[in-house]
């Protein structure tokens, strides 16, 4: 059987550098191996999962479900939300009947359970909104100052890299699941072993195992 694959970034960097599209990348290549699935074309997007007119605003995405449709085949994504951090949107999807297959939660997720991952991926954009706004209301506020006298760092670009850096832990933790039971510095010679590198685009080592995990066992959990 066939199907259509969608890999989403939210950012140019990420793009770039490959991280999350070559995570993404893995993951549905393991998952159509292990369901005898063949991969007729791959889509590749650098844009937000925010709203429900994705399809207006991600040509490649509408692209993709065309494609599906010509060949009668699922879509498949990593995860839920780099098709939408959107409820409405992933409900317009199966309203619609327009088949997708997601890796993370298995060839046999019901349309049920789409919904209330649908419902925790957007919940969760709300609870990185609330943490981005509560980590910088010190800088803001011109709490942190700087030795001139003023507030520490572009308060825009802090949000920015501290939604980005949550994002890079997200894509990277279906590897850091596999070896989990690892110390960090078995661990990152793991992930150099996978070709895998750092957000940064350098090999693994132990500090940057560390500071990875760290952030993945902070952040909000979408599990029920």
């Amino acid at each position: 059987m066939k199907i259509v694959t969608y890999l989403r970034v939210s950012t140019q960097r990420q793009g770039q550098s490959g991280l999350g599209i070559d995570a993404q990348r893995a993951q549905l290549e393991i998952f159509a191996q292990a369901n005898d699935r063949e991969i007729v074309q791959e889509f590749v997007e650098v844009e937000t999962g925010k709203g429900s007119d994705a399809l207006e605003t991600r040509p490649q995405l509408k692209k993709a479900l065309e494609l599906a449709k010509t060949h009668d085949c699922p879509l498949a994504v990593a995860k839920l939300d780099r098709l939408s951090r959107d409820v409405h949107f992933i409900s317009g999807l199966m309203a619609h009947k327009v088949p997708f297959l997601v890796a993370e939660l298995g060839i046999d997720a019901d349309p049920f359970m789409l919904h209330i991952y649908a419902a925790f991926a957007e919940r969760e954009r709300r609870i990185i909104s609330q943490r981005t706004k509560a980590a910088l209301a010190p800088i803001k506020a011109g709490l942190r100052p700087t030795k001139s006298g003023r507030p520490l760092g572009n308060p825009d670009q802090a949000a920015k890299n501290f939604e980005e850096a949550d994002q890079r832990a997200r894509d990277l933790k279906p590897f850091f699941e596999r070896c989990r039971h690892l110390s960090n510095n078995a661990a990152a010679i793991y992930l150099n072993q996978l070709g895998l590198a750092t957000p940064k685009g350098k090999p693994w080592h132990h500090e940057t195992v560390k500071r990875v995990r760290l952030r993945i066992n902070y952040m909000p959990t979408t599990q029920v």
